[in-house]
């Protein structure tokens, strides 16, 4: 006999507990029903007997929001086995990043499509892949593009895709050598009229959430949202009239960012600006969004560097 409340249940796992995983479970473990929807995590082998504090506050975390921890090398697994540990879930949700390394996402969705779940949201909480296609100046990009064709030259299982644009806190990496606070410099990427989308993980976690159990659902759709969307002029406006400071400013051309690449083939940092220098595919009007047209506040690049500062 068929146990009807295991039928109706429609687990769903989340795959990486990093900035954005964490974000993500904490939105889901909030609002799920445990017996309906019991949240499931997929984190690297050794997590749960790990002795750097940051892990154990990751699992004790995850153990209290009565999340299964379950430990896989997704940088090794085979699609097969990965397919096998997806199969008794209703909803995967992907949110490793590149940490895997070349083929992981690919590897990732071959395993969602194999194992027959009903939902897959795959890692593409990014760019506009299809306006970006293969060949930018990023590599890493071609993949999340051939995702995409994967995905819809199936119809089994039904996907999802957010698009949220670059991570706030990225334009203020050091290396990532946009906003430097410390060194106070500002680089524009192509020129100061080109513009970025981005969003915050906390966002991303609180849309991604609304987005996963919206009624009616959404199936097979890119679905785009915004924390800000900015013009690198724009942006150095914003970092000059918080900090109270000038910074020197620096527009890195496209002829620019292409020598470093020539000169520096491996550099990864190097293709991140030369890819966000294109313009195209980068940004979308806020306006436009999910989030927009729900009404649903979130975190602007002043609002961001002003927490962050600690200024009002």
């Amino acid at each position: 006999m068929t146990d009807k409340n295991a039928a109706q249940k429609e687990p769903i796992l989340v795959l990486g507990a990093g900035q954005l995983g964490f974000s993500v479970l904490r939105e889901l473990a909030s609002q799920l029903d445990p017996e309906k929807q019991p949240l499931s995590v997929l984190v690297a082998p050794g997590m749960t007997r790990s002795e750097k504090e940051m892990d154990r506050e990751i699992v004790a975390q995850l153990n209290q929001w009565g999340a299964e921890v379950i430990e896989v090398d997704l940088r090794t697994v085979s699609v097969s086995d990965l397919a096998d540990r997806f199969r008794s879930f209703h909803t995967v949700v992907s949110c490793t990043g590149f940490v895997g390394g070349k083929g992981t996402q690919l590897r990732i969705t071959n395993a969602a499509l194999d194992a027959g779940v009903t939902r897959y949201f795959p890692w593409q909480f990014g760019v506009d892949y299809d306006i970006v296609g293969r060949g930018s100046p990023q590599d890493v990009f071609d993949e999340q593009y051939d995702v995409r064709l994967l995905l819809r030259a199936q119809n089994k299982t039904e996907w999802v895709i957010i698009s949220t644009g670059m991570f706030t806190s990225f334009l203020f990496e050091p290396s990532f050598d946009v906003v430097n606070l410390d060194e106070k410099t500002i680089n524009a990427l192509g020129s100061w009229e080109t513009k970025v989308t981005v969003t915050t993980p906390e966002d991303i976690g609180i849309l991604t959430t609304k987005i996963i159990l919206a009624k009616p659902p959404f199936a097979n759709e890119v679905v785009f949202v915004a924390g800000d969307t900015v013009s690198y002029g724009q942006l150095a406006a914003i970092v000059e009239a918080v900090t109270g400071e000038v910074f020197r400013k620096t527009e890195l051309t496209h002829e620019v960012l292409g020598e470093f690449l020539k000169r520096n083939p491996n550099d990864v940092m190097g293709k991140y600006r030369a890819a966000f220098a294109q313009g195209d595919g980068m940004h979308w009007d806020k306006a436009k969004t999910f989030n927009a047209a729900n009404n649903i506040p979130t975190t602007g690049v002043e609002r961001w560097l002003r927490a962050n500062l600690g200024k009002k």
